[in-house]
């Protein structure tokens, strides 16, 4: 199934991962680099960063006609300034998981609830296309934004922190993480 654009409130509207907004993105990263390598811990410094975040764009474009991954772009409505990312990728702690979650917010647009409606708009839409889905969500045990937002996500969606860590390998690193699965059905 190809990534579809989704409406998510009065704010903000998702859009299929296009590499077209490549200056956007990396304009957002050079704004606050370490909350970009917060969501993407495997990102390098520098001229590095670039390359790695356009590779990703890339591919992100070239998979959105499949239903492996869905990740879209984050954009305002009211004059369309990049706000973040949001998806469903691949890269799973659990064989019975279908994704894992991920988001990233520009630092001005912090602390408006922009990633929790986003991230219910994206499990309403999964809610509504699938019988059940099994979606992850691993978080620094240190991120304690990302922790309190995994927090309120797994309250309405009726998640679950699973007891421990899980090790996450990130540039050739074993970084443990805590782990969270949020089950989808149909109708919830």
């Amino acid at each position: 199934m190809d990534t579809p654009q989704l409406q998510v409130d009065n704010q903000v509207i998702l859009r299929p991962i296009n590499r077209r907004i490549l200056p956007e993105v990396m304009a957002a990263y050079l704004e606050d680099p370490d909350a970009a390598k917060a969501a993407l811990p495997w990102l390098k410094d520098g001229d590095l960063a670039r390359r790695q975040i356009a590779d990703l764009m890339i591919d992100l474009e070239q998979r959105r006609n499949g239903d492996s991954i869905h990740f879209w772009a984050i954009h305002s409505i009211e004059d369309n300034a990049f706000v973040g990312m949001a998806g469903l990728g691949d890269e799973l702690q659990l064989a019975a998981s279908a994704y894992n979650l991920g988001y990233w917010v520009r630092k001005g647009w912090r602390q408006k609830g922009i990633a929790r409606a986003c991230v219910d708009t994206i499990f309403t839409w999964q809610s509504q296309r699938t019988e059940q889905s099994l979606i992850e969500i691993t978080v620094h045990p240190h991120n304690e934004a990302g922790l309190a937002a995994c927090k309120s996500i797994c309250q309405k969606w009726n998640g679950l922190a699973i007891e421990g860590f899980v090790p996450i390998e990130i540039d050739d690193r074993t970084i443990p993480h805590v782990l969270h699965l949020v089950q989808l059905n149909r109708g919830d």
